[in-house]
């Protein structure tokens, strides 16, 4: 059976991830080892924070190198700032490198007045589709919570979107590489989908 690790380094919902995983039978683990990690499937890099604190905790823990082989033969899902940090760049705080494993930046939010970080319930509108979205209706609802989102340079690589004053990308993917801006832990219903989804993507 595939098992999921899930990222830890210091920064991010690990075990609201894990109940949801584990809500859905599929077995996954908690781990900063990367000899346990890269023995997983598949591997969710969660996140809460700022981008420049959580690429610092990366390179600390000798992550970034790893995460981007380990992405050449398995999946990854990023969640909410672990979507941002899959982009190569982002601009919150001050400009800082990325994973760089999906062309694009990270930007600050505009949505003239509207609330600024975008927090709450939004619904989905799906340009193509994919497995991360599969049984998704146009119109469901999850939820965000965020102050900056994807700016992507292909937009082969939008998965789905939400708007909030403006396009934001809320499901983007690329090869092995899947992001979520929202969360899908706090999602209910379509949250539960997506990770129902991607633990069906693994080989």
């Amino acid at each position: 059976m595939a098992v999921i690790g899930i990222i830890d380094y210091g920064m991010g919902n690990l075990h609201s991830v894990k109940n949801a995983l584990d809500f859905l039978e599929i077995d996954n683990f908690i781990s900063s080892d990367k000899e346990k990690l890269a023995a997983s499937d598949a591997l969710i890099l969660p996140g809460v924070g700022a981008f420049p604190d959580a690429m610092e905790s990366l390179h600390r823990d000798g992550l970034v190198d790893f995460i981007r082989e380990q992405t050449k033969t398995k999946k990854l899902l990023g969640i909410c700032l672990g979507m941002q940090l899959l982009l190569e760049k982002s601009y919150e705080v001050r400009e800082c490198e990325g994973l760089g494993l999906i062309s694009g930046e990270v930007i600050r939010i505009t949505a003239p007045g509207l609330k600024i970080p975008h927090m709450g319930w939004n619904d989905l509108r799906f340009p193509r589709e994919t497995p991360l979205t599969a049984g998704l209706s146009e119109g469901d609802f999850v939820y965000f919570v965020h102050s900056f989102r994807a700016e992507l340079a292909c937009e082969d690589d939008l998965a789905a979107y939400t708007e909030y004053g403006e396009r934001i990308p809320a499901i983007i993917g690329s090869g092995n590489v899947w992001g979520a801006q929202f969360h899908p832990e706090k999602s209910e219903r379509v949250g539960l989908q997506i990770l129902r989804n991607f633990g069906g993507m693994i080989e």
